[in-house]
């Protein structure tokens, strides 16, 4: 009798849908074949339930089972084509090295290696003794050698695992697509594994470029590293010589003052060596006026007592010492010109290292731009978010979470959650403002109290106040100059902020504290209606202003 095989090409046992040998095949009423996963997928897709083949509509879904005989012939083509393509696959598998020697699991002794491995009886065979298994046993399927044979067969039906079920995500035999499965979508298991290697050289792809990026970053931050030291090594050099100079220049100053102490001390002795003399001689002169006035009171000449009286009876000419003093101290203020000395030589110091520090962190400016969304209605920003300034009248906006709606407060767009930034603020002639960073939580609706409780750290102009801070309680500040540019910088880790007068190059206040959340620029331009009365953010380039959308 002839076999089935022998009946029928491999291409009629070939599915019109996914143009494979047939798996778990069925048979339509109008007698077209198909895998069961396939004609059920391609109904899913289809508003009818039609025939791909012949175009034939039914009014309801068919009953389909599958078609053993047809099954059996495809199974029979399968492990044909299983068979000679075996040794192919034995040579790619080699080449890519993913099979290990199987030994033999008859052999008693030595283990040979195994050259076939049986799904039905779940063994592996050497050449020899895989002979006397294929006289037994013709129709056993046979893979090439692996190990865990046991793992490739379905546990409940003791079946091979040769189907892949898309909706489960596992691995089935033909009898699981009768049972559990049935009526799912499922493939053969060589072409879901095709699918899922394409996927998993895609996968493999994106974490090589996932590594490279992470060994240039390792590389970045050791570089980094590499740098803070040598910056380090350069600060503390810095920080050594500004040391010294004040050390030297407290020295200096030391020794001038103790000179000028000697010198002084020197002075008073010369002064009260010759006012002493000045008495001596005085003196002198007093003691030969007394021995003379002693003689002539002694006289009994009348005639020279009479002449020598009008000449001796009158004191010799001599200085009033009564207001004359030699003090025991040093002049007043010798010390404190001293000091003031030594504080002007400081200031220098400190202008120096300011200066410094603003090249420094102007490295971490940020474009900051205002945020329209929290914008209070009185305040009318620039087209390119630069600018803002008070719109002399109340606009229609709609109020959001994100908007200010009582006082004149709008935040930046950008949020600070990491890292350190820098950013400059124009206020010109204003003389009522308020610029920092503010916390992302801080309460925008009714009256608002800027401080740092209330999650704002931020230096003020008040009218008529001068300038504070937003601690508690407020520091009231004392500055030489004006400033009409303002540079803030916020550095998260460290929990800093800092407000510069950038042009008179100084530092005006630093603010340190620990950021538990993102913070915002922050702005309040008290409500007024003059035009020069703008705050900007320095960029440099023209600006128009536009209505709140």
């Amino acid at each position: 009798m002839a076999s089935p095989t022998s009946l029928l090409s491999e291409e009629q046992c070939h599915c019109s849908i996914c143009l494979d040998v047939f798996t778990n095949p069925v048979s339509l009423p109008c007698g077209h074949n198909f895998c069961m996963a396939c004609i059920v997928g391609y109904w899913q897709t289809s508003a009818l339930y039609q025939c791909p083949m012949c175009k034939k509509t039914f009014y309801k879904q068919p009953d389909i089972s599958i078609n053993t005989v047809l099954r059996e012939i495809a199974e029979q083509f399968k492990e044909m084509r299983a068979g000679a393509s075996g040794h192919h696959q034995l040579e790619l598998s080699e080449q890519e090295g993913w099979l290990e020697e199987v030994p033999c699991d008859v052999c008693t002794g030595e283990k040979v290696k195994a050259v076939k491995s049986c799904l039905v009886c779940l063994t592996s065979y050497c050449d020899e003794h895989m002979r006397t298994h294929n006289a037994r046993f013709t129709k056993h399927k046979l893979v090439e050698p692996v190990k865990n044979l046991e793992d490739r067969m379905c546990k409940r039906h003791e079946r091979l695992l040769e189907l892949f079920c898309k909706r489960d995500q596992t691995c089935v035999c033909v009898l699981c697509t009768e049972t559990d499965h049935r009526a799912h979508y499922t493939v053969p298991v060589e072409r879901e594994w095709t699918e899922k290697r394409a996927q998993l050289r895609k996968t493999e792809a994106e974490v090589q470029q996932m590594i490279q990026d992470r060994l240039k970053k390792v590389e970045e931050i050791q570089q980094s590293v590499k740098l803070s030291k040598n910056s380090a090594q350069k600060e503390t050099e810095d920080s050594v010589q500004v040391f010294t100079n004040l050390i030297r220049a407290i020295q200096q100053t030391q020794a001038e003052l103790i000179a000028v102490m000697e010198e002084k001390q020197r002075v008073a002795e010369t002064r009260a060596e010759d006012l002493i003399k000045e008495l001596e001689q005085e003196i002198a002169e007093l003691q030969r006026r007394n021995v003379e006035l002693v003689q002539l009171s002694n006289t009994e000449d009348h005639i020279h007592f009479l002449q020598s009286f009008p000449s001796l009876c009158t004191p010799p000419h001599t200085k009033d010492w009564s207001d004359v003093t030699v003090y025991t101290d040093l002049p007043v203020g010798t010390v404190r010109r001293a000091v003031a000395q030594l504080e002007e030589k400081l200031n220098e110091e400190m202008e120096k290292l300011t200066d410094m520090e603003l090249k420094k962190i102007q490295k971490y400016t940020v474009d900051v731009t205002y945020d329209p969304r929290t914008a209070n209605p009185w305040l009318l920003l620039s087209e390119d978010g630069k600018q803002v300034k008070h719109a002399g009248t109340w606009q229609d906006l709609p109020d959001d979470q994100e908007r200010f709606d009582t006082v004149v407060i709008v935040l930046g767009k950008e949020a600070i959650s990491s890292g350190r930034h820098y950013w400059e603020v124009q206020v010109g002639e204003k003389d009522d403002w308020y610029l920092g960073a503010a916390r992302a939580s801080v309460n925008r609706k009714g009256r608002i109290a800027v401080s740092i409780a209330n999650g704002y750290w931020a230096l003020a102009m008040k009218k008529g106040q001068e300038y504070k801070v937003s601690s508690t309680p407020p520091v009231m500040l004392t500055l030489d100059s004006r400033p009409r540019k303002v540079g803030v910088y916020v550095d998260f880790e460290e929990g800093q902020v800092s407000f510069y007068n950038v042009k008179a190059r100084s530092h005006i206040y630093t603010f340190m504290d620990s950021f538990t959340e993102k913070l915002y620029p922050f702005f309040y331009l008290y409500c007024c209606d003059k035009a020069s009365d703008t705050m900007v953010i320095c960029s440099g380039r023209d600006r128009t202003f536009i209505k709140q959308c």
